[in-house]
């Protein structure tokens, strides 16, 4: 419908919130599908049919969120990595680990059949790349808030926050390219031990 210009305009919050309820479960739909695909074939050789066909999704709707099956992937992945890399801050947790490593190693360990998908479609990399960025910007938000290493310069937080991601996610691959031997609980103390041998504030002055 199209609004007229000389009427006021009205607002009305309940209509919007299930406008959001009805986009958030389209788009979940059509991620939960493509990830679904993807650990049944080839990346190159799932079509945009064949997602609408799982998710149960018209073509025109699709269109509406996403270009292309590259978008609805990179749109996902990047969801579900934004949401994992604050979830320590957004819980409020009072532990002084800077990443939810514990709930990322589990999450992914469980989906090896995505991994092994991701890695084989040359998807891993862009995987990698949207989680370094998200983690990084955890992980300095996270030295922020903890009282151990609230003394960083902020300036040395982001350098320090980028370099801590790198460390992550290589022992995520390391991880799961060795067989997961070592729990999610373990691989996060491992994690944490190496950020906090690392992390020294710098001490207060002297006085002399």
């Amino acid at each position: 419908m199209s609004s007229n210009e000389s009427e006021p305009k009205v607002s009305r919050p309940q209509s919007k919130r299930k406008l959001d309820r009805r986009i958030r479960r389209t788009r979940d739909q059509l991620g939960d599908a493509l990830v679904a695909l993807m650990q049944e074939k080839p990346f190159d050789s799932i079509t945009i049919k064949d997602v609408l066909a799982r998710a149960e999704v018209g073509r025109s709707t699709f269109y509406v969120h996403f270009r292309d099956k590259d978008d609805l992937f990179l749109s996902d992945a990047d969801e579900f990595l934004e949401a994992m890399a604050t979830m320590l801050s957004r819980s409020k947790d009072t532990s002084e680990r800077v990443a939810p490593v514990r709930e990322f190693f589990k999450h992914v360990g469980e989906g090896q059949r995505l991994y092994k998908a991701l890695v084989e479609s040359g998807k891993i990399h862009d995987f990698l790349e949207l989680a370094q960025g998200h983690f990084a910007r955890g992980i300095e938000q996270r030295l922020a808030e903890l009282s151990r290493s609230r003394g960083i310069a902020p300036a040395s937080r982001a350098a320090l926050a980028h370099a801590l991601t790198g460390s992550l996610l290589s022992l995520l691959t390391w991880w799961l390219d060795h067989g997961m031997r070592a729990t999610p609980e373990q691989m996060d103390k491992t994690f944490h031990q190496l950020v906090w041998s690392g992390i020294t504030p710098p001490a207060s002055p002297t006085m002399t």
